[in-house]
């Protein structure tokens, strides 16, 4: 297969698979054990049978362990623990945040009994799916295959847009806005990482801190905190 046609076949299966999850999320909106189901399936499983269907493309690299950068990362995952929780008591004073609550417990049957157990799956595996999918297949398989320019804009680009689906009603539009924005430059930051390191290992810990920083404030929104 050559370069261009493996590109543009990389770029439509990510779209594609968006696009059912965007589904999922506004239309099917089931409870979140279903939801979470759904995007193991499609983040991971449906990713790997590519191998059976495509021999040129390979995963294996993406694991590869390099412990001085995961130290690096460990580092950067703290102060963006700190960044995301210190930016949440500076901004809880002008934006609502109290739509949120209601809204997990009315799409994803989210709520104060099980947000434990849900925050550790967002913390650790889900962090993994959307490393593995965003950056595993949509940012270092397809840089193998397209300019590195176009890699690094779709990876943080869809990256950033496959929230509105999960946040749709949280936030005013403008404020949302504003954390799309957010979501695409940590999209590119977190390209960076697994460019130096060529893995995913890196990104994947700084991404579980940014998720420890959202549980955290997830506990306090609940009240269990």
């Amino acid at each position: 297969m050559k370069a261009k046609q493996s590109s543009s076949y990389i770029i439509l299966f990510v779209i594609v698979i968006l696009l059912i999850m965007a589904w999922v999320d506004l239309v099917l909106q089931a409870n979140y054990a279903i939801n979470s189901a759904i995007k193991l399936i499609l983040f991971l499983l449906i990713p790997l049978c590519l191998l059976l269907i495509n021999r040129q493309i390979s995963f294996r690299v993406l694991f590869h362990f390099n412990k001085k950068q995961i130290l690096f990362s460990i580092l950067l995952g703290l102060i963006v623990y700190i960044i995301i929780l210190g930016v949440y008591y500076i901004i809880r004073r002008y934006i609502d945040f109290s739509n949120i609550v209601p809204l997990l417990e009315s799409r994803v049957s989210v709520n104060k009994e099980n947000f434990i157990f849900v925050s550790l799956y967002i913390s650790f595996i889900n962090s993994f799916l959307e490393e593995f999918f965003f950056r595993g297949i949509a940012f270092l398989t397809l840089k193998k295959y397209s300019s590195r320019i176009l890699a690094y804009l779709f990876s943080a680009g869809v990256f950033s847009v496959y929230h509105i689906a999960i946040m749709v009603g949280w936030f005013e539009p403008l404020f949302l806005i504003l954390i799309i924005i957010g979501l695409f430059g940590a999209g590119l930051m977190f390209n960076r990482l697994n460019e130096k390191n060529g893995s995913i290992y890196t990104s994947w810990i700084v991404h579980m801190c940014a998720n420890f920083a959202i549980n955290t404030i997830g506990f306090i929104l609940f009240g269990i905190i």
